[in-house]
């Protein structure tokens, strides 16, 4: 069969990388970076360099959700339904509760990693038909506050600046963004351009030093929540020392004289002294962005996620105003979006509080434009239920049907446990979703099958403002269907029980023709694309609007005339007073719980957690706390603590870290119940980090404040402790997975994840092997029969394993060995009552050492082993998997200054020549290895 190459898009950041999809009939057998594309010309990350892996069989077999399927009550097994019966019991469902209760008594939360075509269907569906704004996404808990900074003080949702700007700045301000793992692609273009222009001033602010803060310059490690203050005390020090642009501000700009009023008081001494900063680092700060020729600001979830995100957004720009830093080469206050098409939800106003193209819902001639192009008679004119108020709607019985697309709330919503009452409560949940694993489907009363990458069709629209076309590699597998034709089935079959006989409103044989209507609604828009289609899409790429019908390309940068969207044609300073965190810290929970993002995994880990390679950066669920912090409490790297909320606790392993300053904690945000689990001694469910996050958000954008909440941390005393770790066959693996996820309730404490041995993704078309790492604490040993449950889902219940059981210590030990080729390997093994061993025994069996010496000392507790064996190696670079040991021994051999060090590490080990997602870590790893000294050379 001749091999096919598809040109589409990457779902996962809003970089918006352009990818090749190579296939062979209805199987994707391989991806590579678009060179042709403007967003990565080529490059791909970790994540986007797998993609062809989660799409193999043995994945898909495991993890999609192939056919609707019907729960007949709470608690039960779903089962199978045919399409047609399936569509009809949601209208039907739908309708009585829109009869009984009114249209807000039901509420859609799609998601931002939709295409523009089924946002829009989503959005059509619930404003138009059934007459309530009860519609919101995902990407409220990431962009909405930056939607918010926008339009409050430039006048529209349109960032202003673009890529290319990182190659024409003088200055780069990164302000709440790890780039180097949010936007890795993005951070290589970054380092590319400080590499070419060595004097570009590079200023990191982040309360963690990031591996983004590797790059800096300048780096200021503010204390959470500060950021306001923080560019308050920047814009105080600019006016003393007369570095505002005067000019810009009296042509160009509005409100200036309430906003310098308003920092008179934020004098470098009271700033230095909130956010826990150097003055002279301030004044520094504040000379680079006025001064430089121009400034480029990059910032993303650590402003946006916040109950102050919009005031920290429009205190931002307001810096770029008063110094004349936008509109124009390198300049601008540039908003990077987290997910692939949450730029394009916001452009059909696919969330609560807007309306199509940019539009108003408070604007009765903006309603009325919408209702006209519809064809209904109105659109609802108050806002709908946010993200966070929609499922405490819920929760409280408000709304009585939720229909959820693409996202995975159950773990992703903050106060998880409010989020999981109203799941419970709803009368009937809908769950539309390519991956049955998600923590969702377990909610759902219907789960419908929907397509992923590699089989849709639409657009996408990047951070840049770019639109590039998604296109389907292969058919849609089992009975999946694309995710706006589930939408429009649903609606045709809506409408004719709520308004019979009339012609339909969604008259949509195929995802251009929602586009075409799309396109419409934004005639004379801020965002106009009358211009574009699909046929220019095709035929030139990825374009970027603004492009007007005539237009022959989009624009690449906005306000360079100075001229903004607002009534008078100004920008508008925000005066907009700083205030502190919605849970400082205080005495009961004397810690500051950041979040973010590991390198190597996406959102709740649906796709990228079903490739065991991907955990090999960081294999399990960890909370990072400082290394003083940990001494002063007892705490040892690897010990439990609980981590505790207002809201819930959960048990986690503590990792020292000096990216932090202490009383500070990290834990990734990727880390929800199908990873990190156990119950309560009450019998509460513990799952995943955001049983601790608050719900509290900020009042213009109701975006949450997901990246602090003030916890406490104590050492858990669970004296019984298990490690279950396998190698299974590609088939089995992630079932096993799911299965055992099942029974992390069963312990105090639990985590299971994926491992594997991937080999370079140079030669890889296949999985590699592939594990299963079960840990669970307790207190006590748990029945006999759920460790025998263990073992069978580890393949150890075989007649070739060897056993070892103490029931009066609650110990036993269960291992399998197998010969291959003259050698003898570990398999698996079971250490339950006694894990001390694990220290040798794991990485005997994950680096697949030679295991003919070990015989009965694998059984015997506490036993050391045979011969000497290193701690297990972590993998640095996932590309050519070369771990920290290689690393290190390569590092004793080279010569040179760091640079030098550097390349000959690159050349010798391969290691960050591929995405180079790994080379700021390696810059580190180069640092902490002093160079062999010209004697030892000798």
């Amino acid at each position: 069969m001749t091999p096919t190459t598809t040109r589409s898009t990457c779902p996962y950041c809003g970089v918006g990388c352009g990818v090749l999809i190579e296939s062979q009939g209805s199987q994707i057998t391989g991806v590579r970076g678009d060179p042709q594309h403007p967003a990565n010309f080529g490059r791909l990350c970790t994540k986007g360099q797998t993609l062809h892996l989660t799409a193999l069989p043995a994945v898909a077999r495991q993890t999609r959700l192939l056919q609707p399927q019907q729960r007949p009550q709470r608690g039960a097994e779903p089962q199978p339904l045919a399409w047609d019966m399936a569509l009809d019991l949601a209208a039907d469902r739908f309708a009585d509760v829109i009869d009984r209760h009114g249209p807000d008594a039901v509420g859609f939360y799609v998601s931002g990693q939709l295409l523009t075509e089924d946002y829009y269907a989503f959005n059509k569906l619930a404003k138009g038909l059934v007459g309530t704004n009860n519609i919101d996404t995902n990407s409220r808990l990431c962009m909405s506050s930056a939607v918010a900074g926008y339009k409050l003080t430039l006048g529209a949702d349109a960032p202003p600046a673009c890529y290319d700007d990182v190659n024409h700045a003088s200055c780069l301000f990164i302000v709440g963004s790890n780039t180097a793992f949010a936007h890795p692609v993005l951070f290589r273009r970054i380092e590319d351009a400080k590499q070419k222009n060595p004097a570009m001033k590079v200023i990191v602010a982040d309360p963690r030093r990031t591996d983004t803060a590797s790059l800096a310059d300048l780096f200021l490690p503010l204390q959470p929540g500060t950021d306001v203050m923080l560019f308050h005390g920047l814009l105080h020090i600019m006016l003393w020392e007369g570095w505002t642009d005067a000019v810009y501000i009296a042509a160009h700009t509005s409100g200036f004289d309430e906003l310098r009023a308003l920092v008179r008081e934020c004098t470098p001494a009271q700033v230095a002294q909130v956010c826990g900063l150097p003055k002279e680092d301030l004044y520094t700060a504040a000379r680079w962005f006025a001064q430089s020729p121009a400034t480029l600001s990059l910032y993303c979830q650590g402003l946006n996620q916040s109950s102050s995100g919009t005031a920290k957004n429009a205190t931002l720009i307001n810096l770029h105003l008063a110094t004349g830093q936008i509109g124009k080469p390198g300049a601008g206050p540039f908003s990077l979006t987290g997910q692939p098409n949450a730029m394009g939800g916001r452009e059909v106003g696919g969330l609560a509080n807007l309306l199509s193209a940019h539009r108003d819902m408070a604007n009765p001639e903006h309603r009325a434009e919408v209702a006209a192009l519809w064809g209904v008679p109105s659109v609802p004119a108050h806002p709908g239920k946010t993200a966070v108020e929609m499922f405490q709607a819920a929760a409280d019985g408000e709304i009585r049907a939720l229909w959820i697309a693409c996202t995975n709330p159950a773990q992703s919503l903050p106060d998880q446990a409010t989020v999981r009452r109203a799941l419970q409560r709803a009368e009937f949940v809908v769950v539309q979703e390519a991956y049955a694993g998600a923590a969702t489907c377990d909610y759902a009363d219907l789960l419908l099958p929907a397509t992923t990458w590699g089989e849709k069709d639409g657009t996408v629209t990047n951070s840049e403002r770019r639109i590039s076309r998604v296109r389907a590699a292969v058919p849609a597998p089992g009975q999946a269907r694309h995710d706006w034709r589930i939408a429009v089935d649903f609606a045709q079959r809506l409408e004719a029980r709520l308004r019979p006989g009339l012609p339909t409103l969604f008259p949509y044989p195929d995802a251009e023709s929602l586009w075409l209507e799309h396109r419409e609604s934004t005639r004379g828009r801020d965002l106009d694309i009358t211009g574009l289609s699909y046929a220019m899409l095709q035929q030139q790429g990825p374009q970027q609007w603004p492009l007007r019908a005539g237009d022959s390309q989009g624009r690449a940068r906005l306000y360079e005339d100075g001229v903004f969207p607002t009534p008078d044609g100004r920008a508008r300073f925000a005066a907009l007073p700083y205030a502190p965190l919605a849970e400082p810290r205080e005495a009961r929970y004397p810690f500051s719980l950041i979040t973010g993002r590991l390198r190597d995994q996406w959102h709740g880990m649906t796709r990228t957690g079903t490739l065991g390679r991907l955990f090999g950066h960081v294999p399990e669920p960890v909370v990072a706390l400082h290394p003083q912090d940990m001494a002063r409490q007892g705490i040892r790297s690897g010990d439990l603590v609980y981590v505790t909320s207002r809201r819930g606790a959960i048990l986690v392993p503590a990792q020292p870290s000096d990216e932090l300053g202490p009383s500070q904690a990290f834990i990734a945000m990727h880390w929800g119940g199908e990873y990190l689990g156990g119950q309560a001694s009450n019998g509460e469910v513990l799952a995943g980090v955001n049983a601790l996050t608050s719900p509290a958000f900020c009042p213009t954008s109701r975006q949450p404040e997901l990246k602090h909440t003030a916890v406490k941390v104590l050492k858990a005393d669970l004296p019984w402790t298990l490690l279950g770790l396998a190698w299974l066959p590609d088939a089995q693996a992630l079932g096993a997975h799911a299965a055992l996820r099942a029974l992390m309730a069963r312990f105090p404490f639990a985590a299971c994840v994926p491992f594997a041995n991937g080999v370079p993704l140079a030669q890889a078309d296949t999985l590699g092997r592939t594990g299963v790492l079960f840990r669970a604490a307790g207190h006590v040993a748990p029945a006999p029969e759920v460790l025998e449950q263990i073992e069978a889902l580890l393949g150890l219940d075989t007649r070739d394993a060897l056993r070892y059981a103490d029931q009066q210590r609650g110990q036993r030990r269960t291992v399998r060995r197998v010969q291959e080729g003259g050698h003898t390997r570990l398999e698996g093994v079971l250490l339950a009552g006694d894990t001390q061993a694990e220290a040798w025994i794991r990485p005997v069996l994950q680096e697949e050492l030679p295991a003919e010496t070990y015989g009965r000392s694998l059984l015997m507790p506490g036993a050391r082993a045979p011969v000497n064996v290193g701690p297990r190696a972590r993998t640095v670079c996932t590309c050519f998997q070369v771990t920290d040991a290689a690393i290190a021994d390569e590092l004793a051999r080279c010569e040179g200054d760091a640079s030098q060090r550097l390349a000959a590490l690159q050349n010798r080990l391969q290691c960050g020549t591929q995405c180079g997602s790994c080379v700021p870590e390696l810059r580190r790893l180069v640092q902490a290895h002093p160079a062999r000294t010209a004697s030892l050379a000798a």
